[in-house]
């Protein structure tokens, strides 16, 4: 429990990165150094090699701020087992993401494998990262086999990427905003009306669009997570307490998932982010329940 401008509740953070020795160990590759040499570029704890034990430090991190469960993101394809191993050792804590390649050979079987296993809740899909559009028929493939898959999800970043840790380490970007639209989701969203979609960071730059995708599509949560620092391109300065009035108004509380982005450590789980949002809430005149809503119930019921 964490004490709130509503009291002591519940929250369930529905954005952790799961940032494991695998994730490291591939962008030390495209950086062509060892991993450990990634230590000193960073200044950042490394994980051990043994997924559980970053699990158990997320535990103990989200015990520390008082955080009940989280959902953890497998940050790279191919990394699905980290997070299963996680969520097998902490199964009433977490709930398994993992990124998804639509283009690469083996997704289908990974993902399979992967929701075989009662860990995975979450496909995570970046159209801009991997550079395809939502509507192709790769995707369709794999949203199929979420909806065979009841209490999953499909996860589908939205609007500006940018991946700090690539930039620390003068990693390239090339990612292809063409494929960011929320609009591109929409005849997905109604072509596969049984798979509930969670758009992150509320669209990253395009809350109009995201916003009228939730309107049309009951199945289409929004997540909270990050600065939301997208908010500077936006006119008249919109401000943190504007995004949620509108997202309440369209999408209404239940479809809300609080989240922070948190990622590493040291740094760990990312509190300013939980009293930021929390905050805006409270200033909007948020009621304790919707804020019990927003901050846990929505993601429980999700995958429940």
């Amino acid at each position: 429990m964490i004490s709130t401008p509503w009291g002591s509740l519940a929250v369930a953070d529905a954005h952790v990165h799961f940032f494991s020795h695998r994730f490291f160990a591939s962008l030390a590759e495209q950086k062509g150094v060892a991993v450990e040499q990634l230590t000193p570029l960073l200044n950042w704890q490394l994980p051990a090699e043994d997924s559980r034990q970053l699990a158990d430090a997320w535990v103990h991190e989200l015990d520390r701020h008082g955080v009940t469960k989280a959902a953890l993101i497998a940050s790279v394809p191919g990394d699905a087992e980290s997070v299963i191993s996680a969520v097998s050792l902490h199964p009433e804590r977490f709930y398994g993401y993992m990124m998804v390649n639509p283009t690469a050979p083996g997704a289908m079987a990974e993902a399979q494998a992967a929701l075989a296993s009662g860990h995975i809740r979450a496909l995570c899909f970046f159209p801009a990262m991997h550079r395809y559009s939502i509507q192709d028929e790769r995707v369709a493939g794999l949203l199929e086999l979420l909806a065979s898959h009841p209490g999953t999800a499909a996860f589908v970043h939205c609007g500006v990427l940018s991946v700090g840790v690539r930039k620390a380490l003068g990693l390239p970007s090339q990612f292809d905003m063409r494929f960011s639209n929320p609009i591109d989701l929409h005849a997905v969203a109604l072509r596969f009306a049984q798979v509930r979609f969670i758009v992150p960071h509320f669209g990253a730059g395009y809350l109009r669009e995201v916003l009228m995708l939730c309107d049309l599509c009951p199945n289409v949560y929004l997540d909270t997570s990050s600065s939301n620092s997208w908010m500077r391109y936006e006119e008249a300065h919109l401000d943190l307490r504007t995004v949620f009035r509108r997202a309440l108004d369209v999408a209404g509380p239940q479809r809300l998932l609080f989240g922070t982005d948190s990622s590493f450590f040291p740094r760990g789980w990312n509190a300013a982010v939980f009293e930021t949002q929390s905050k805006a809430l409270y200033e909007i005149g948020v009621t304790g329940e919707v804020a019990r809503l927003i901050l846990y119930d929505n993601l429980v019921r999700l995958f429940s």
